[in-house]
């Protein structure tokens, strides 16, 4: 009847047929339909005939439709002139399984949905299937670079949402909440940077988030389970911070509070507002008024003269010490003896998230309070990396003060 009404019909069509419950038939008679098929139509169009294999419901393991798959590929007739297709089912939770096999073992075609949409339990995701191509380096010659608008045009026109754990789609497939992840993570991206590879090598991120319209920033989210490896990765990552390595443990405390006191995940802007307020903005008892740093032109040493107040004292100071940080340092133990703090290490940065002539940098000092023992660090930024030091030393004696009161 097909065949009769193809000549009543100029446009352009190919022949497709299903044999409806193929994973339930023996492979021999399912041949034997199709071959009769195959020889009424009798190349009837121009197209290749399409047989379409479906996995019906599933009723085995993956392997099993692959043996069928494969099977019934090499024993069709004129096999150069037929399309074998596969229509996967999810019954079983194994249609993405089976239809990697299923392609492996000889198919050319795949009947699927966007994220799994169907009958019963879904149909294949092509999306998913996509995108594992892509993953091994197969381009699966699809639009797929923003998975986001596929998502919302999909959730909007179906009225079906996405689970949040589906595969790529889903709001969390590229968030790491454990902390052995999350730090895995961070220094997988620093070696890739370091190492200026091309290939996307990160632990836990089997592709780049960025290939299919992700950000980095919901990648790592942080909970009162995370480590110290998840808030620097979003502390460098999102903010353009690398914490010294003795830091991301203090930080994270701070993070690990907040977590456990609002309860549920932090987000990276609540972590940069801790951040603030915990380092760059922490301005109190010691505040910074107006310093100058200026060289001894009778040896190397740094002269500072220095404005502050400290608990809403005022006072004006000039010492000389081997270097900005040793002046200012000696500069406020002149006028506030008390302060009897250790500088036990210094570094810095430029900002990732900084360039040009407005680039700025990200100092970090860690000190030590001789009178109780405790350590801390202190965090500056500036465009000029000498006032974003002495911030970060202001910053360090705040901090220490606040620990010897016993509170954070």
């Amino acid at each position: 009847m097909v065949k009769d009404r193809l000549d009543r019909f100029d446009g352009n069509l190919q022949l497709e047929y299903s044999p409806e419950s193929f994973t339930g038939t023996e492979v021999d008679f399912s041949l034997e339909i199709c071959t009769a098929v195959q020889e009424t139509w009798n190349n009837a169009t121009p197209a290749p005939i399409i047989f379409n294999l479906p996995a019906t419901v599933e009723m085995n393991t993956p392997n099993v439709y692959a043996d069928q798959i494969e099977w019934m590929s090499t024993h069709f007739k004129d096999r150069d002139n037929i399309i074998l297709s596969i229509h996967p089912h999810n019954d079983r939770g194994t249609g993405v399984a089976i239809t990697e096999l299923g392609l492996l073992a000889g198919a050319d075609r795949v009947e699927g949905t966007l994220l799994g949409n169907g009958e019963r339990t879904g149909n294949v995701d092509i999306l998913t299937i996509a995108y594992n191509m892509f993953s091994q380096g197969v381009n699966p010659e699809l639009n797929i670079e923003d998975i986001k608008e596929i998502v919302e045009v999909c959730e909007r026109v179906t009225k079906m949402p996405t689970d949040a754990r589906h595969p790529y789609a889903g709001e969390l497939v590229f968030t790491a909440f454990s902390g052995s992840h999350q730090d895995a993570i961070n220094k997988g991206v620093r070696a890739m940077k370091d190492r200026q590879n091309l290939y996307w090598e990160v632990p836990y991120l089997p592709i780049d988030p960025a290939d299919i319209g992700r950000m980095y920033e919901p990648v790592v989210r942080i909970n009162s389970q995370s480590g110290k490896g998840g808030v620097a990765f979003v502390m460098d990552t999102v903010y353009g911070f690398k914490l010294p390595k003795k830091m991301q443990r203090e930080f994270a405390d701070v993070v690990q509070y907040i977590s456990e006191k609002q309860g549920g995940e932090v987000t990276p802007q609540r972590i940069m507002e801790a951040f603030k307020s915990q380092y760059l903005e922490n301005k109190e008892p010691l505040t910074l008024e107006y310093v100058v740093i200026q060289d001894n032109k009778d040896n190397d040493d740094t002269i500072a003269v220095l404005d502050f107040s400290y608990n809403g004292e005022k006072f004006h100071s000039e010492a000389e010490g081997n270097g900005p940080i040793d002046a200012v340092k000696l500069a406020i133990k002149q006028c506030v003896p008390e302060l009897e703090f250790t500088l036990i290490d210094y570094t810095e940065h430029t900002l990732a998230q900084s360039q040009g002539s407005g680039a700025k940098a990200a100092a970090y000092i860690e000190m030590r309070d001789e009178r109780h023992g405790n350590t801390t660090f202190g965090v500056g930024v500036s465009s000029n990396i000498t006032r974003a030091s002495i911030r970060s030393l202001f910053s360090a004696y705040n901090r220490l003060i606040a620990k010897a009161k016993d509170y954070v």
